[in-house]
């Protein structure tokens, strides 16, 4: 580096003076989120409602609702009493839903009918299809008319499948269209929903034949056809698809939005890609605690009851699988008490094993989901776990081992037995990893659900079944 390079560097470091050091944005916005939090509950104390308005005001819904999460349920029900104005419809569907139920039973009745109308159909369907009917009907009886035909249509599609998932509002034109016949449409239109992102075209049965994105539409001439601009990736979904499958079809091929259609391919709604990426968040969530053991739905906001409910009985089976283990160990009790060292070296093998079957486990939950494990390639898939388990547990068998010869009284034997075990447990535990939430995925089970304690169980049993087994025969 030349003596102008390094002066020029120092340049670069060195403010110049009077000039501050920029600031990290994200420290900055957490500490103004803060300091708004502790505005809004000192103003939520003192009663006072004028104040919380203003911290409220500039706040985004997803902000606001991120906070009526995080305070407790005296606090929100507080807030909600001082100011429902500040709980539109936005904020309500951004909130967890037992704490969305909490914040709606808060609500004067009158608040709560505008919010609700400030949503489109998709968001209405989301946040009424799990309501008391006497609540639903109050819902619905606050929307235009062509707004709850719209809800009452899609509530009809059943739960958790894309009928449920669209919004009803469409741009739709003939598919013989000029792009100036489509604007002159678009402009006139009285109503169009908040967000689209494509036309849609139709044929005369209303059944939808291509689409184009905006930005192809206006950038082309006025005497364009609409069908010579159309998007290749072009799919529809029939309404009683799974909502899963959908957002996997987004995320797979890229998609920004998609016409649905019924039975007999006639256009009834639309899936955005925002509602998409929620499914996938929520499949992605639900996979996780449910391998936790603590319940696809546990959030912060539950209550203790609700709490032990979703958790009690993961730990109850888990209580059972300690015992067969247990049981296992028991089985060499006179070995044990001949070779004390057993007694500290035996959780290293199972604790072990048990790692590398999570490690596993998890990689194969997770591209089930995502269907990237399949009938094709499960052998692969089975065989490079089988060598990774091998692989591995022959490195560590020679760390263990070694070990286990230079602690133990320098028995050699002891280090064969220890380092045998591993390698069996190390393979056991790869080769379950795998194979358990396939076959319960065969089984049509949910392979999150169950695997944790299956691949924790075999991995525990078979480390101190092979480990202390071998040492009765080699050892005694």
């Amino acid at each position: 580096m030349t003596e102008f390079d390094r002066d020029d560097e120092n340049a670069r470091q060195t403010p110049e003076p009077g000039i501050p050091l920029p600031q990290d944005p994200r420290s900055e916005e957490e500490s103004l989120s803060s300091e708004r939090f502790d505005t809004v509950l000192e103003a939520v104390e003192a009663g006072d409602a004028e104040a919380i308005a203003a911290a409220l005001e500039p706040m985004h819904p997803a902000d606001i609702s991120d906070m009526l999460e995080q305070i407790s349920a005296g606090q929100r029900q507080a807030l909600v009493t001082l100011y429902p104005e500040g709980i539109d419809g936005d904020v309500l569907s951004e909130l967890e839903e037992g704490v969305r139920e909490e914040v709606m039973d808060a609500l004067p009745r009158q608040a709560l009918a505008e919010a609700v109308r400030e949503l489109d159909t998709d968001d209405v369907v989301d946040i009424i299809e799990d309501m008391e009917d006497h609540d639903q009907a109050f819902i619905l009886g606050a929307l235009e008319s062509d707004d709850r035909a719209a809800v009452e249509s899609s509530l009809a599609w059943p739960e958790g499948s894309a009928g449920r998932l669209m919004q009803s509002e469409t741009v739709a034109v003939p598919q013989d269209w000029t792009v100036g016949q489509t604007i002159d449409h678009l402009r006139s239109a009285e109503w169009l929903p908040d967000q689209f992102y494509h036309v849609i075209l139709v044929d005369e049965r209303h059944r939808p034949t291509g689409y184009a994105t905006l930005g192809r539409v206006l950038a082309a001439k006025r005497d364009v056809l609409m069908a010579a601009i159309t998007e290749d990736s072009f799919r529809a979904v029939i309404a009683t698809e799974e909502q899963s499958e959908v957002a996997l079809m987004f995320n797979k091929y890229h998609l920004i939005s998609t016409p649905v259609v019924d039975g007999s391919g006639r256009l009834v709604g639309a899936i955005t890609i925002d509602d998409a990426m929620i499914v996938l968040d929520e499949e992605h969530e639900e996979d996780m605690l449910r391998m936790a053991g603590v319940g696809d739905e546990s959030s912060l906001s539950d209550g203790v009851w609700d709490t032990l409910r979703q958790r009690f009985p993961w730990l109850a089976v888990n209580l059972v699988s300690a015992n067969i283990a247990a049981g296992v160990i028991g089985m060499f009790e006179s070995t044990i008490a001949l070779i004390v060292a057993l007694a500290a070296l035996m959780p290293i093998v199972a604790s072990m094993g048990g790692n590398a079957g999570t490690q596993s486990l998890t990689v194969a939950v997770r591209a089930l989901a995502t269907r990237d494990l399949t009938p094709s390639n499960a052998g692969r898939v089975v065989r490079r776990e089988i060598f990774v388990g091998l692989f591995n547990g022959l490195a560590f068998a020679v760390i263990m081992g070694g070990i286990a010869w230079a602690l133990y009284g320098r028995d050699i034997w002891l280090g064969v037995v220890i380092a045998a075990a591993m390698v069996i447990n190390l393979v056991v535990a790869a080769l379950a990893g795998v194979l358990v939430p396939l076959v319960l995925s065969r089984l049509k089970l949910d392979p999150a659900l169950a695997s944790g304690t299956f691949v924790t169980t075999m991995t525990d049993v078979v480390g101190f079944f092979s480990f202390l087994g071998l040492a009765t025969l080699v050892l005694v």
